[in-house]
């Protein structure tokens, strides 16, 4: 198992990070990393993902919705082919420190037999396109 992990503090309250975050339909408009968001993100809901990794490789995937919740949280599940080979889940989540502030937190955990084939890939490209995206969701929110 492989686990990548990010935060950021967002000078804004959780709201209005969620309305910037929640916008799946403008995400080719300032997101480095996801640039595609298709069919309705809801729970269970299988969605149509495409990241772009900092090394300008781009990947396309499928994932199960697991957790959705206004305000706080998104969560899914992506396979590579068949379940056990590559399996990546997905979070979200948006912590309100009661100042203003929201601590907004991305982190995946990576299972599966090929996992440490990518082991130094997810480490190095993979955790700056969270770090990347992570910023850019900052700018965005504390424009508004």
């Amino acid at each position: 198992m492989k686990e990548l992990y990010t935060e950021i503090i967002i000078n804004t309250s959780p709201e209005k990070v969620w309305k910037v975050f929640s916008d799946f339909a403008n995400y080719p408009n300032w997101n480095p990393f996801i640039i595609k968001v298709e069919n309705e993100v809801k729970l269970n809901n299988k969605i149509k993902i495409v990241l772009q990794q900092p090394n300008g490789n781009s990947m396309k995937f499928n994932p199960t919705i697991l957790d959705y919740e206004n305000n706080r949280k998104l969560r899914w599940l992506g396979k590579l082919f068949v379940a056990g080979l590559f399996d990546g889940e997905h979070q979200f989540e948006l912590i309100d420190n009661h100042d203003n502030t929201t601590k907004f937190i991305q982190k995946e955990k990576f299972k599966g037999i090929l996992v440490p084939l990518f082991a130094k890939s997810l480490e190095r490209e993979t955790k700056l396109g969270f770090e990347l995206m992570n910023r850019a969701l900052k700018d965005m929110c504390e424009k508004i």
